[in-house]
């Protein structure tokens, strides 16, 4: 269940209502091969979506071979021994429906959504995929070129597309979260078939999966063709990878500077989070969204509007599973000093740790976190993945009733008290992105 970090609201949002959580209900269970399976029954549209959550992310990658599990969130797009070859995505788009798939830090996850008579097409496509995927030379080839132009397009032909890979670098020093998932173009060349191959076959495996069905579904037919489809599929062999990996606390600043194809400055700063379950994890999204959360947030309204020492203020909270990063990214203003911007940057910092916000902001806060929790399940792809993630994530796939009670506790003294702890001035990353013509000659 995904704690929601509000961006880009508009205003009038703010003054909502308390709104009240209405409870999801669903079914659960698990297949002798360790598949866990959840259903969710709702008759009101004539729709299902499947997916399929993977445990597994760039964390759980070979140091030597980043990219790994966002490689395969592509190629499992190939086909099966028995889809040919590129018919995947149409063999579901003809029938009306739409799919996707992403990959973070923690999890691979795939999702498709048909009209409801269609839902053992996504069953068997989706145990294929699990079973019996392509992974050969050809694919691998082909999926190589596509993952060289998405890095091109959203990294390196992008203003300021690196700051996340530049940020997790210095921001962790020994857990594997310091790369980002779309991992090294050169660890993916010098990978062998044999090497994707037993990716595949370590952690694309039932026992790591959790299988959701959410729509217009029947509960006895669902599960039986969730036993026709994939009790046949054979268990992991080997034990799945976890790091067992705690990012030591900085107790000292890093900083940087990264000259990169833009015109204008902007600052970057990084404060390491502890992780995704954690219970002081509300206080901060709460805290996140008062000081970057659209134009209503603190710094926007700040150096955006009333000093006009930025042009831009937002936010990459990334709340991982083992310890997460809040990274803030301010673009100056022409003829501003990012030195400058920095300053107030913190100025606004410390002043929510000494202050504390006020009984009307935190009001505010908290109408936004509800009803973006209440929009987070009005449909059927929003319950289907916030299912599959409070399982896999919290442990708990009543998580996705009881989140909103969880936001209902924090105080506004919890807000200071984690801007206190965990956005600590002499632990962070501080990167200046500058012009590539500010770049000392070599």
């Amino acid at each position: 269940m995904k704690k929601i970090t509000v961006l880009g609201l508009v205003a009038g949002m703010l003054s909502m209502p308390a709104i009240a959580q209405k409870k999801i209900e669903f079914k659960e269970f698990d297949l002798d091969n360790g598949l866990h399976v959840i259903m969710h029954q709702d008759p009101s549209t004539p729709i299902v979506v499947t997916s399929v959550l993977y445990h597994v992310g760039s964390k759980n990658e070979n140091p030597e071979r980043t990219g790994f599990a966002h490689f395969f969130e592509h190629l499992m797009f190939e086909g099966s021994e028995n889809i040919e070859r590129g018919q995947y995505m149409n063999i579901i788009q003809g029938r009306g429906g739409t799919l996707n798939a992403y990959t973070s830090n923690d999890i691979t996850y795939y999702y498709e959504s048909l009209p409801s008579n269609e839902l053992e097409l996504a069953l068997y496509m989706e145990s294929e995929r699990m079973l019996h995927s392509k992974v050969d030379e050809t694919g691998v080839e082909t999926q190589r070129e596509v993952v060289k132009e998405e890095r091109r397009q959203r990294y390196e032909n992008q203003p300021y597309g690196t700051i996340l890979p530049e940020t997790l670098v210095r921001a962790y020093s020994k857990h594997p979260y310091q790369w980002a998932p779309i991992g090294s173009m050169d660890h993916l060349n010098a990978a062998s078939i044999e090497e994707f191959q037993q990716f595949y076959k370590d952690f694309y495996v039932p026992n790591n999966a959790t299988l959701t069905i959410a729509g217009d579904i029947d509960y006895e037919q669902t599960e039986e063709w969730v036993r026709k489809y994939f009790s046949e599929i054979p268990k992991g062999t080997k034990e799945i990878y976890r790091p067992n990996v705690t990012e030591p606390k900085k107790t000292e600043e890093i900083r940087d500077i990264i000259y990169d194809n833009i015109q204008i400055p902007a600052v970057i700063q990084a404060y390491n989070l502890p992780p995704k379950n954690h219970p002081d994890s509300y206080a901060l999204s709460l805290l996140s969204t008062y000081l970057t959360g659209g134009a209503s947030s603190l710094m926007t309204k700040e150096l955006v509007d009333k000093q006009q020492k930025a042009l831009a203020v937002a936010a990459i909270p990334l709340e991982l599973e083992d310890g997460g990063i809040f990274i803030t990214y301010s673009i100056a203003n022409m003829g501003v000093e990012p030195k400058d911007l920095e300053t107030e940057i913190d100025k606004l910092i410390k002043q929510v740790q000494d202050e504390g916000i006020s009984e009307q902001d935190f009001q505010k806060l908290k109408n936004i976190m509800e009803n973006n929790i209440v929009s987070g399940n009005s449909s059927m792809d929003g319950i289907a993945e916030n299912l599959a993630e409070a399982h896999v994530i919290y442990g708990n796939t009543n998580y996705i009733n009881q989140v909103m009670e969880a936001y209902s506790k924090v105080t506004r003294a919890d807000i200071q008290r984690v801007a206190k702890e965990y956005l600590d001035l002499n632990g962070r990353v501080v990167l200046y992105y500058l012009p590539k013509a500010q770049q000392p000659a070599q």
